[in-house]
């Protein structure tokens, strides 16, 4: 079976698979919230119904995983959770009362919000054992991504809103077609499903709960930008096609700022919690520029920040989540940092951005963003400050007295 991997139209599907999934989730995450206004909604509810979709993930994410682990046919679990998302979006958006919406938007998130997680484990389970890298096939991700988003703008302001179902259709069933002419694989990498057992540990080391607490405050405005950015462009007078930009804008270096990371930063709890703080302040920077931004354009423009910030922040924070848990608890505090940042910061920052647009404007939204990033940073640099002044040793696991882990 080994050949099998070794052929090249198998990666080049897995390429084009990568390719229209990250294209139909831009089309979710970016003009859904459009479609949700026209059809009535204010800001609270918009901003209420896209928090779910975090909520549904902390039970989505275990559930998949224990049946990928099981059934040992990950291409056939990710055809299935292609064609639930597929179905379950049709039926949202011919929905036509309120409850119909959010009870089909919470079957929707169950099958769509695991996705890009259970894909990237099938992506690795096709390349493992080759001279493949996993970053070429997350940058047809990055692509599909930023090309969709500012194709799909002038579309959708050309056609109107309703055309959006329509798109999402059409990408989704070309990334079911690019599966299935995938091989059947017949051998896993063996990522197991969220490990609770661990998290228990990770609740008597402060230092890394500090680090996830200041890292939900940066995290927060940012799921606000995310959910509503879309909405503040139009507001402004801004077309679909704009928002398209601001999109593309926000997405077209996230790849350059990984390998940037990657080859320049040094593994250091010290550099890396600087760095962290750095990131935060820039973050604050963003909020501060979209609160005093006066035009569309203007707002398009501030996304490419958003490499930089989100790209920056990410990378790191998953490198220190490596360096201050011990060994056997570090996949735990990963599943732990994941979860904050995209899962409990998702849903604070869904309902809370929403009832601050709705009720006090999309400035007031965004200085308060100001505000918790600014707390986030300077939280990171006093715990710089305490790792520089010798007031900080990590917590050392027996099985790791023979690694050495620097601190600065």
């Amino acid at each position: 079976m080994r050949e099998n991997f070794d052929k090249q139209p198998s990666f080049t599907s897995l390429k084009w698979f990568n390719f229209f999934l990250y294209g139909t989730m831009v089309l979710f995450t970016s003009f859904f919230q459009l479609y949700l206004q026209d059809v009535g909604m204010n800001k609270l509810e918009i901003g209420a119904l896209m928090s779910l979709g975090p909520f549904v993930s902390i039970f989505a994410n275990p559930f998949w995983g224990i049946w990928t682990d099981r059934y040992q046919n990950i291409r056939r679990i990710v055809l299935l959770m292609l064609t639930g998302t597929l179905v379950l979006s049709q039926l949202a958006f011919q929905a036509n009362t309120y409850e119909m919406v959010y009870i089909s938007m919470i079957l929707f998130y169950f099958f769509q919000t695991p996705l890009f997680a259970q894909s990237n484990t099938m992506i690795l389970s096709y390349i493992d054992g080759t001279n493949r890298r996993f970053g070429s096939f997350r940058l047809w991700g990055s692509l599909g991504w930023a090309l969709t988003a500012i194709l799909a703008g002038p579309i959708i302001q050309w056609m109107g809103i309703s055309v959006l179902s329509y798109l999402f259709a059409a990408l989704i069933g070309a990334s079911m077609l690019a599966l299935v002419a995938l091989p059947k694989t017949n051998h896993s990498i063996g990522i197991a499903p969220l490990p609770f057992k661990g998290f228990g540990r990770l609740f008597h080391n402060p230092f890394f709960l500090c680090f996830i607490f200041f890292g939900i405050l940066v995290s927060i405005p940012n799921t606000m930008n995310n959910t509503f950015m879309s909405l503040y462009i139009t507001d402004m007078g801004g077309s679909k096609g704009m928002v398209g930009l601001a999109v593309f804008l926000s997405s077209i270096l996230e790849i350059v700022v990984f390998v940037l990371c990657e080859r320049f930063l040094k593994r250091n709890i010290s550099i890396l919690l600087g760095w962290l703080a750095l990131v935060s302040a820039l973050f604050a920077l963003r909020w501060w520029l979209m609160a005093g931004a006066t035009s569309p354009l203007e707002v398009a423009f501030i996304q490419i920040l958003h490499s930089v910030t989100f790209g920056g922040y990410f990378y790191v924070g998953t490198q220190l989540t490596m360096l201050l848990v011990p060994r056997p608890y570090r996949s735990a505090g990963q599943a732990l940092y994941t979860l904050t940042w995209s899962g409990l910061s998702g849903i604070i920052g869904g309902i809370l951005g929403g009832f601050l647009f709705q009720y006090l404007g999309a400035q007031s939204m965004y200085q308060f963003g100001l505000f918790l990033a600014l707390i986030g940073s300077l939280g990171f640099a006093f715990m710089w400050f305490f790792v520089f002044r010798g007031g900080y040793r990590p917590v050392v696991d027996v099985e790791e007295e023979f690694f050495d882990i620097e601190l600065l």
